[in-house]
């Protein structure tokens, strides 16, 4: 642990009042999971994008149930600003345990789903995702590793949603 607050210290160095704005902007996105539920529900009004937005909302609700509910209350683990409380935060301090980033797992799961499923669209997000990962470190409310283990289990269970839905599409082929 003595390591992640040396980096979470760094970045407390680096602060500055635009960096400040910049940083609450960009982890407003991950807020709740709006902005990424927003697109998964843009996608599915249109059926050229349908099963994208259904793999995105599949995918989150999968990230909610593993990473929310049943992951962050077994570890239990307090968050930065919990054991430094010297530290002022820009933002309220987020309800619940820190591993991992909700924000981070939520909106990397969103953007690889994307990505599987449209390249153009998943490159943008998956930067997007990796910042907002970024600003919750930045803001003192998560360690690295919160972060990383979200981006991992995020993506473990995109490709896991789809490789689902590839292999009911054959079996819809083979029916045929």
């Amino acid at each position: 642990m003595e390591w992640e607050f040396s980096i979470l210290y760094a970045l407390q160095e680096i602060h500055n009042p635009l960096l400040d704005q910049i940083m609450l902007f960009i982890t407003s996105l991950g807020d709740d999971g709006w902005f990424w539920l927003a697109i998964g529900a843009v996608c599915l009004v249109f059926k050229k994008h349908r099963k994208m937005g259904l793999q995105l909302l599949l995918s989150m609700l999968g990230t909610f149930i593993i990473g929310n509910l049943i992951i962050k209350n077994l570890v239990a683990r307090p968050r930065p600003c919990d054991i430094d409380t010297a530290v002022n935060l820009l933002i309220s301090r987020p309800h619940g345990h820190s591993f991992p980033s909700g924000h981070s797992i939520n909106s990397m799961v969103a953007a690889v789903a994307l990505f599987l499923n449209n390249k153009k669209i998943g490159i943008p997000a998956v930067i997007i995702a990796t910042f907002i990962g970024f600003s919750r470190l930045y803001l003192f409310v998560h360690f690295p590793t919160d972060v990383l283990a979200g981006f991992i289990l995020a993506i473990l269970i995109a490709v896991g949603v789809d490789w689902g839905f590839r292999q009911v599409q054959i079996k819809m082929v083979e029916k045929k």
